[in-house]
């Protein structure tokens, strides 16, 4: 097979960049080793920025996201019982919309197939050769067959334990990392969701956030050790748990429902520098990880490759290559603010193991400035809705 643009990984950062190379007249082929049912269902993150919204909607793929997207205007931090309102809109002029990444990805297929551009889904093997020539070549293993696509570049957006990050020669790349010592507890319940906009709780007895997927699905997380068993947690005790975190002094309860779905994710920060070697072009959670907290992770994948897109647009239009050489520094600087934001959160709102009554103390002053100082609201508001 023969494409200018050979993309591995069909998540958000793939597919997006597909999108764009199609409406600058780019080929390129998609390859995918999970089925499309897989990735059209699995859930991950729920949170837009603005940015990622408005390059969803310019690019012609935003019609349902703008049709079933719930617009925040603002978020709420609770600690010590109490629960303030942070209003981003009013601070920053910009909004976050709730839209699973699960449906963001079913819309970039389908638009995908509708213009009768390949994806192929569950491939196997993935081998990336000859990434410092003009022509390098993704070999892999289709419906039985080896196949071999060649391209002018590749671009490497299947996550943290993809095949393309690897491909890189030992000694290029530097990772920047850190491991928290706790993970979340996550589930989706059939309840409607017990408030009109996200809320972030510091309590006694560690992090919860009650989140949303569309106005009869909750998202709802719990802080817990790293190593938890998720069979150690029936409904009833995850509901327990939330409720005791969540209390407030007004007998505020959260909404119930049937659990439809749980799970343990870890928390972790990774950098990789750089972003590319040669005529490869790493994007997304092949080359950064935030924690959840601040609700980054496809937000950064999705500004990687809007960048990339318009790299590679000038490189083939006009030849020019600058911004391709400065593809990763680019997008560099908007990863590293973003896991400062991550990290700032994550710090601020969770117990950590050790932590002793001083520490604990800090956490609720700085809570109490963010949210009484209009400066330190908007700075959170800034970074949680997007740097522009």
């Amino acid at each position: 097979m023969r494409t200018q643009v050979g993309i591995i990984g069909a998540g958000p950062a793939g597919l997006m960049l597909a999108h764009l190379l199609h409406l600058r007249g780019i080929s390129s082929v998609v390859l995918e080793i999970r089925s499309r049912d897989y990735i059209e269902h699995r859930l991950r993150a729920g949170v837009l920025e603005q940015g990622a919204v408005d390059l969803l909607v310019e690019s012609g793929v935003g019609e349902r996201l703008q049709r079933e997207g719930m617009v925040h205007e603002g978020v709420n931090l609770q600690f010590a019982g109490e629960r303030h309102r942070v209003p981003m809109t009013e601070l920053t002029g910009r909004a976050i919309t709730v839209y699973g990444q699960q449906e963001v990805v079913k819309d970039l297929v389908a638009a995908r197939l509708s213009a009768g551009e390949p994806i192929l889904f569950e491939v196997s093997d993935v081998r990336l050769h000859g990434l410092d020539v003009d022509e390098p070549v993704v070999a892999f293993r289709h419906e039985g067959r080896d196949v071999e696509l060649r391209c002018d570049v590749v671009a490497g957006c299947d996550g943290f334990h993809g095949v393309s990050r690897s491909a890189v020669p030992e000694g290029v790349l530097t990772t920047y990392e850190r491991t928290y010592p706790f993970a979340w507890l996550g589930i989706l319940a059939a309840a409607p969701p017990a408030t009109n906009e996200l809320v972030y709780c510091h309590s006694e007895r560690g992090f919860a956030l009650v989140s949303m997927r569309t106005p009869e699905l909750s998202r709802l997380y719990l802080q817990v050790p790293p190593d938890e068993n998720v069979a150690a947690w029936p409904d009833d005790r995850i509901w327990a748990e939330l409720q005791a975190r969540l209390a407030m002094a007004d007998g505020w309860r959260l909404t119930e429902g049937e659990v439809l779905e749980k799970g343990v994710t870890a928390m972790r920060s990774l950098v990789v520098e750089p972003m590319q070697w040669r005529r490869l072009f790493l994007a997304g959670d092949a080359v950064h990880i935030v924690p959840p907290t601040g609700a980054k992770g496809m937000n950064l994948a999705l500004a990687d490759v809007k960048v990339l897109g318009e790299a590679l647009a000038a490189w083939y239009a006009d030849g020019r290559d600058d911004l391709l050489a400065s593809y990763s520094d680019t997008c560099l600087r908007r990863v590293w603010r973003a896991q400062h934001f991550s990290w700032w959160m994550t710090s601020m709102l969770h117990r950590f193991p050790g932590h002793d009554p001083y520490e604990v103390k800090l956490q609720l002053s700085q809570l109490r400035y963010v949210t009484t100082s209009p400066a330190y609201a908007r700075s959170l508001a800034e970074n949680y809705v997007g740097i522009p």
